[in-house]
């Protein structure tokens, strides 16, 4: 399990049909040590605080291993790590192998899992194809976001540790398939609500979940 890039961007303004945005999502690798902060690495912000970056969102990570399917579904796009937006593209991590609250240890820097990434509008600015959005939750490709429980100092190279796995709570591979293909399996949504690690958003998001479920007959 490796760190294969470290890739970070401040905010720049990007345009798409008749939006213009401010965003963070065109990342850069970077060689050599980084340091990783509570939320973010070092040369590296997110734009809109609303829904991008704080706590539970200060890393994302995506694996290289999904380039490949990428490059088949988009023939002739031109794919360097970071296109999606990572900040760490990692090697031998998938989604299904994470769960929440799963701690890992990179360089000198501890970090937990936390949640998958849910496509925004400014995924499609990036690719310029409004289908990405689609496609990407359809794919169940979704990456992760980490928080960060200790700094430390960060490059590519560096092997990924577990430092205490939680069998017993949802994958992201799981919180994917609840969210995009299987909105009201009730068995997935209750390890999602027994998870303690699972931030607050997602526990309201999966409670109205539960109020909007059909009544059985």
């Amino acid at each position: 399990m490796k760190l294969v890039s470290v890739n970070v961007a401040f905010p720049r303004l990007a345009s798409y049909r008749t939006q213009t945005v401010k965003t963070g999502i065109f990342k850069n690798a970077v060689s050599g040590p980084v340091e990783l902060r509570t939320l973010n690495l070092d040369g590296d912000r997110q734009a809109d605080l609303a829904v991008h970056g704080g706590p539970f969102k200060a890393i994302y990570g995506y694996p290289s291993e999904h380039y490949e399917f990428w490059a088949q579904e988009l023939p002739g796009t031109q794919l360097p790590w970071g296109m999606f937006g990572e900040n760490f593209t990692t090697e031998g991590i998938f989604e299904a192998d994470l769960h929440i609250g799963d701690r890992l240890r990179i360089g000198s820097a501890t970090i937990v899992v936390r949640q998958p990434r849910i496509p925004c509008f400014k995924l499609a600015v990036k690719f310029r194809r409004d289908d990405i959005l689609a496609r990407f939750l359809r794919s169940g490709r979704s990456g992760f976001y980490f928080s960060v429980e200790q700094e430390g100092t960060v490059q590519a190279g560096d092997l990924f540790e577990f430092l205490r796995r939680e069998p017993q709570t949802i994958t992201i591979a799981e919180m994917n398939h609840v969210f995009a293909n299987d909105p009201y399996n009730t068995e997935l949504i209750a390890k999602a609500m027994a998870t303690p690690a699972l931030p607050q958003h997602w526990r309201e998001h999966f409670e109205k979940r539960l109020k909007a479920m059909p009544v059985s007959s």
